[in-house]
């Protein structure tokens, strides 16, 4: 049997650090976590061929060689992915797909052969086995959850990984907080399902010379959902392997914000080696906060609690939305000026979207206000905002020009950096071994940026500043002027293709002769068939 693993090319977005990788000698930030699962999970005896088109283009005889071509994707991956289907169809290949985007959304691919959906340590067994029995059926799903420590460890051999920025690995599936906008508990549930330490570190070790990436990210919904877990067993464990090596990898994960609650889980974390860290802020409007059901967000001090994790050695990255019902010009004005004092250099705006699968989407479903088709662009939204559309557009174009534009990218690396330089010493390093890559990307900063940059005035204007006060952190400074390039790519980026749109930020808000329908109070898809009438 030929097995062809094909994963979706990723559009240009902040995430994929496209403009980044320049500096990186990399062809993608990293590598396709799930399907590379999937295909440990495989028969042994199959061939098997993993085609990341991120990394390299789909070929018609990759297609042909294929058997069954098995795909794997996101919501923001769905335009790659009806491209992907209908090479396949045109050229008669059978096609298997799942994860997250087929989960939600499947009755909108008619012509996928079969469906493996939900957590595919479930459900794949029962495709294989009706597979090898000649009746494989159109679709299967479950309402389980799979039991993480029985995950195999990814075919890591299938890629190069090389090819990658960062490697990737999960330690934990679902989230405790039910957030309107998120998918996540629908997907994985609210128990948090951990794996075992020496699961971990071998899959570490699995991914061979930890050296040539830069972190490893564990791709965690919230990887503190589970906090007692993870101080009593994960992180101990994790420390006591962190030792064993000169120059210790360090990582990156996605957690909340109640992490600043925590004095023993930030020192735990950090002697492991987290440095980085994603937190959802979202918005600093307590009323959003508590609507959007963000109720781990309220009840605090935001400002303050960023400032502990810089003080504490986190370098915090953040996510803000526009677009909620309550938002008003004047709140948009409080967002920017939150966004400045945070000292917060890698952050993100978006307008509010309603993926299939949220309370959002349902509500907003039935209140007549989503807008489809969508493809779930950055600058873009599938709801009908309560919000003037014009204003909200001005208010979101003012946001993101405001986050994105150089002088005010590196005026929050300065505070960023005087809060971190207060941060307390570690007995294990956290710093990589300095290798060809870093000095060579040294260079290309100086070239691209510090003399044939636009923004080389404000480049040099805070390499300066940073030699002068914090030396210490030059690899951090450095860090973040790649950043300010790429976001102000990303910004021109943006620009650009409105204008060649031939209309303005916002205007999928506009939903008469774009192409965009507005669909009635009732179900926008299909239902879903009855449990009993697919494998479970």
């Amino acid at each position: 049997m030929n097995i062809l693993l094909v994963y979706p090319e990723m559009p240009t977005t902040y995430m994929t650090m496209e403009f980044a990788l320049e500096f990186t000698g990399k062809k993608a930030v990293y590598p396709p976590l799930g399907l590379l699962t999937v295909a440990a999970m495989l028969p042994g005896g199959w061939n098997k061929r993993v085609v990341d088109t991120n990394v390299k283009p789909l070929t018609d005889e990759d297609i042909v060689w294929a058997d069954y071509v098995f795909l794997s994707a996101m919501n923001v991956q769905v335009k790659s992915v009806r491209e992907i289907i209908a090479r396949c169809n045109a050229l008669g290949a059978k096609i298997v797909a799942g994860g997250p985007l087929f989960t939600h959304e499947h009755e909108t691919f008619p012509t996928v052969d079969h469906f493996v959906l939900n957590e595919a340590e479930i459900t794949l067994p029962l495709f294989l086995n009706d597979l090898d029995l000649g009746r494989p059926k159109p679709l299967y799903a479950t309402k389980e959850f799979a039991d993480v420590r029985e995950t195999p460890i990814p075919q890591w051999d299938l890629i190069d990984l090389n090819d990658y920025v960062f490697a990737i690995m999960q330690y934990s599936r679902g989230c405790p907080y039910m957030c309107e906008f998120c998918d996540v508990t629908a997907l994985f549930g609210r128990k948090m399902r951990t794996k075992p330490p020496e699961q971990v570190t071998a899959e570490l070790e699995a991914l061979g010379d930890l050296n040539r990436f830069d972190l490893v990210l564990f791709a965690d919904d919230n990887l503190i959902g589970n906090a007692r877990d993870l101080k009593q067993n994960l992180l101990p464990a994790l420390i006591d392997w962190r030792g064993k090596y000169k120059y210790p990898v360090n990582f990156a994960t996605q957690l909340t914000i109640t992490l600043a609650d925590d004095p023993e889980l930030m020192r735990l974390l950090r002697q492991a080696g987290f440095g980085s860290i994603f937190c959802g802020i979202e918005s600093p409007e307590e009323e959003t906060l508590t609507n959007i059901k963000k109720r781990q967000n309220t009840k605090r001090d935001l400002m303050a609690n960023i400032t502990r994790l810089h003080e504490e050695g986190f370098t915090l990255s953040a996510g803000f939305i526009v677009g909620f019902d309550e938002d008003t010009p004047e709140k948009h004005q409080r967002m920017m000026d939150f966004i400045q004092d945070s000292g917060i250099v890698f952050t993100m705006v978006n307008l509010l979207k309603a993926p299939p699968g949220t309370a959002l989407y349902t509500k907003m479903r039935e209140a007549g206000r989503l807008i489809e088709p969508f493809n779930f662009e950055e600058n873009e939204s599938n709801i009908i905002p309560m919000m003037d559309p014009e204003l909200l557009h001005e208010g979101y174009a003012r946001v993101i020009k405001m986050t994105y534009g150089p002088a005010q990218m590196y005026h929050r690396a300065r505070i960023f950096l005087d809060s971190f330089a207060k941060r307390p010493r570690l007995k294990i390093g956290t710093q990589p071994k300095v290798q060809w890559r870093h000095i060579r990307a040294t260079f290309l900063v100086l070239w691209k940026i510090g003399l044939t940059g636009t923004q080389r005035k404000e480049f040099w204007k805070f390499i300066g500043w940073s030699l002068r006060h914090h030396l210490r952190d030059l690899r951090s400074a450095m860090m973040f002027t790649i950043l300010t390039y790429h976001f102000e790519k990303m910004y021109e980026l943006y620009i650009a293709n409105n204008q060649k749109r031939g209309r303005k930020f916002g205007a999928a808000f506009n939903t008469h002769g774009q192409g965009y329908g507005l669909i009635s109070a009732k179900p926008a898809t299909v239902e879903a068939p009855a449990m009993t009438d697919v494998a479970a």
